[in-house]
């Protein structure tokens, strides 16, 4: 008979950690110090502990992740909003830090099934970047919404050096980017594929890699849900409600929008039928564009995980049986970022997606006079 694996929670602050072993009733706090993270180390490992799973708090488990993976012992990391409605399910209304350790470990018995992402230092590299440089994008557009207010010259004058000095960031960053990618032959292919897509570009494609990494190893389903462009049900009985969508990453949802908004609306010919047939049925704007996103991405995704596969698979790398609709799976613990939310089935996008182009060089689901060269493409992303 296989051991059970055994849990242990914790709560990430930025001066200490809680640390919870539920089965057990065990606890300890150590100090957000080098000492601490060995003590930590010590007793997870004297108490036999398989699993630790901790909150995305920040950065701030960054540390403690490492030093548990460097010992062997399997980290998850997973939404802190899903820990919390979990503990409000379970009538869990008093919140302090070692309740919150505790919560966490129960959350983990509760959910044992589910794997954790391997943990990949380079994908983890990109998205410090990538999320660095989506800071300074947001404080250059701060800066220049002042400027548009006519401050006093004194002010201006420092909003103008401000900004000089943001832009010289920002290109010390992507060149960053670009240089990691570029070392990494895996990425470097998904970003290939990404920037064919006429409208796609090379910070679309970082963004991906960096906040997509189930990219080419989920369901079409699946990602369109991860990304939140699945619209999900909404029915009762005999009422059938509108559906929408929900969850997902937030982020990459609001870096994707615009860029695939006009992939789909200005250089693909067959969604931009699609999104003028929604138009010219009623359907409002936004909802739209939403729908064109979700028809959009299970062909980029279908050409990502044809690039994966060993040459003359046919088969999908999920193991959900065929027709099944699986984008509740997206929705597990093994997806450890933040934003994910579980919901009911979501509207499985068009049949003709899976049977895109995937030829080398092109982007599915366009004609051939749209060329994929570098030259192209690269105003939206």
């Amino acid at each position: 008979m296989a051991q059970k694996t055994r849990f242990v929670g914790l709560d990430v602050a930025k001066s200490k950690v809680d640390a919870c072993i539920r089965s057990e009733g065990l606890r300890l706090s150590a100090p957000s110090t080098p000492e601490g993270r060995a003590g930590l180390v010590a007793w997870v490992r004297a108490n036999r502990v398989g699993r630790a799973v901790m909150e995305a708090s920040g950065g701030y488990e960054r540390g403690w992740a490492e030093a548990l993976r460097a010992a062997g012992v399997e980290v998850r990391i997973v939404d802190p909003k899903r820990v919390r409605h979990f503990a409000k399910a379970a009538g869990r209304l008093a919140k302090n830090d070692p309740i919150d350790a505790d919560t966490i470990a129960w959350f983990a018995e509760a959910f044992p099934d589910h794997q954790a992402q391997p943990h990949d230092p380079a994908r983890d590299e990109i998205d410090r970047l990538v999320a660095a440089r989506t800071a300074l994008k947001d404080a250059e557009d701060r800066i220049k919404q002042q400027g548009e207010h006519r401050p006093p010259a004194v002010v201006a004058k420092a909003l103008a050096a401000i900004a000089k000095t943001i832009r010289a960031e920002l290109r010390k960053v992507e060149g960053a980017i670009a240089a990691n990618i570029k070392a990494n032959p895996g990425f470097a292919r998904r970003a290939e594929i990404i920037a064919s897509v006429p409208g796609l570009a090379a910070q679309t494609a970082a963004g991906v890699i960096a906040w997509l990494p189930e990219l080419g190893h989920v369901t079409n389903e699946a990602a369109a849900a991860l990304i939140g462009a699945a619209p999900y049900d909404d029915d009762s009985g005999g009422r059938k409600g509108q559906r929408h969508i929900k969850g997902g990453r937030r982020k990459l949802r609001n870096l994707l929008y615009m860029p695939v908004m006009g992939a789909a609306t200005r250089h693909n010919p067959m969604l931009k039928a699609h999104y003028q047939r929604l138009r010219a049925r009623g359907k409002e704007g936004r909802s739209d564009r939403l729908h064109a996103q979700a028809d959009r991405h299970p062909q980029h995704h279908a050409r990502a995980r044809s690039d994966l596969e060993p040459a003359g698979s046919s088969r999908p790398m999920s193991a959900a049986a065929p027709g099944r609709r699986t984008a509740h799976c997206a929705d597990r613990m093994h997806v450890q970022k933040t934003g994910e939310r579980t919901g009911s089935r979501p509207k499985p996008p068009k049949a003709g997606a899976q049977r895109a182009s995937l030829e080398p060089g092109r982007a599915p689901g366009y004609s051939n006079h749209h060329s994929c060269s570098p030259a192209r493409g690269r105003g939206l992303g």
